[in-house]
């Protein structure tokens, strides 16, 4: 299933959801679709990855809303570490106090 899903990059944002889809359902049926709010990417992912396949080709650098798309196959996410304020004092003394008492 993982080859079925497709990344799609410098998305305008004010490109919606419904014109990714109807745009990328050309190419086959689309099952699920992602795109968040203000955000320049989208995820397409469709039934076959013949479709998707077909859909990346005949779509990567092809222009939407004034803005040439990148489309790639999606990579799974990382795992990030977590920032943990408890370990990082940020080299200063958190009491509140200075470092002057010598």
């Amino acid at each position: 299933m993982e080859q079925n899903k497709l990344f799609i990059g410098n998305v305008a944002y004010a490109t919606t959801i419904e014109t990714l889809v109807a745009l990328f359902s050309q190419y086959g049926e689309v099952v699920e679709s992602y795109k968040p709010q203000g955000k320049g990417f989208a995820f397409i992912t469709f039934k076959t990855a013949e479709a998707a396949q077909a859909a990346m080709e005949a779509l990567n650098g092809k222009e939407v809303d004034g803005r040439e798309i990148v489309v790639n196959v999606a990579r799974p996410r990382e795992e990030r570490p977590r920032f943990d304020r408890q370990q990082s004092s940020g080299g200063y003394n958190r009491s509140g106090g200075n470092n002057y008492n010598r």
